[in-house]
């Protein structure tokens, strides 16, 4: 092979270097949410991509590979030729012959080494970086299609590398993290809103965050400061007491002072005239559904919205009714103030 080839095999071995980086940074640093919805769409760079991205270590595998790859042919094909091409104007010097071979093979390695890294390593890296969603839709699917190509041989190498590490102890993981942490987003948030980047006026935002560390004990109420109505209570009474209170919802409590379920303005106000002093028809009493005390407040609103229902009982590790919680209160959390449709103001 003549000098002059070795140098273009360099430019062709660089460009071969910076597409293994650069699809490896890639597939690393491109965020799912950015790339299922055109998956979702039916663009075929974006399957692909999301493939990548789920198969992260197949294709670290198919980059490193290819990045090594890469590199012993610059040093092995395109070092030598520019050492023999700067021999050329070196012997014009008049230099030893032993001095020449010595400063040309250090001038071509400089070179090289310095093209390697940046042009090779440092240019494509960033720029995968900066632009992470366009360069995986870019750069993923011819690297898949070598991943494939070469399945037994990057099989093999994936396999022998999850062995070291499970060796170890470490369990490798297939997928790249492309998510953050609730905790990270809450930082996200709160910088952002500093630096007036993002409006938060209502702060439905930072409660969202503070909504995932609360119990629904938090939010309960206790029966001692709820407006309550007896279980036989009639239509009359719930009519006057939403006159005098302004809740459309009561609850309905025993003689022992349980709770035994909840009744609605809007479950009685199409009953008969003859119908309103007798007790409440107990088809149109809603029942009382339990949550623990202990459970996660959104676990808490998960399992009323699951059962359409907006109040439940609150009981204690003893099943001790403890209070109420009403699904109002709960949303409060996250929005700010609700007010009760009838209550006034």
């Amino acid at each position: 092979m003549s000098d002059w080839a070795g140098l273009a095999w360099l430019v062709v071995l660089l460009a071969a270097n910076a597409f293994f980086v650069g699809a490896e940074f890639a597939v690393i640093s491109a965020k799912r949410s950015q790339i299922e919805p055109r998956a979702e769409a039916g663009g075929k760079a974006a399957k692909t991509a999301l493939w990548a991205m789920e198969h992260a270590t197949l294709m670290l595998a198919t980059s490193q590979l290819g990045i090594t790859v890469c590199s012993l042919l610059i040093l092995n094909v395109s070092e030598p030729a520019l050492h023999h091409l700067l021999e050329v104007p070196l012997a014009l010097t008049g230099l030893p012959e032993a001095a020449i071979g010595g400063i040309a093979f250090a001038m071509a390695l400089v070179i090289v080494s310095y093209l390697h890294v940046v042009l090779g390593e440092m240019v494509p890296k960033n720029l995968s970086f900066s632009v992470p969603d366009r360069a995986v839709l870019i750069l993923a699917p011819p690297l898949v299609f070598i991943a494939r190509a070469l399945k037994p041989v990057i099989w093999s190498l994936n396999a022998i590398a999850n062995t070291v590490l499970r060796a170890f102890k470490v369990e490798p993981k297939d997928e790249a993290n492309s998510s953050f942490t609730l905790d990270e987003v809450a930082t996200i948030v709160s910088h952002s809103t500093k630096e007036g980047v993002l409006t938060d006026a209502s702060g439905a935002l930072m409660n969202a965050f503070e909504f995932t560390e609360k119990k629904v004990a938090d939010v309960a109420l206790g029966l001692e400061t709820l407006v309550t109505l007896d279980e036989a209570a009639t239509p009359a009474e719930v009519e006057r007491a939403v006159a005098q209170h302004g809740f459309s919802r009561y609850v309905l409590v025993r003689e022992d002072g349980e709770p035994s379920g909840y009744v609605h303005l809007k479950d009685v106000i199409d009953l008969d005239e003859d119908e309103y002093d007798d007790p409440v028809p107990p088809k149109r009493i809603r029942q009382l559904v339990s949550i623990y005390a202990g459970s996660e407040l959104e676990d808490g609103l998960a399992t009323m919205r699951r059962l359409g229902v907006h109040v439940a009982r609150v009981f204690d590790q003893e099943g001790t009714t403890t209070g109420v919680i009403f699904l109002e209160d709960v949303l409060e959390e996250l929005v700010g103030e609700v007010q009760d449709a009838t209550r006034r103001r």
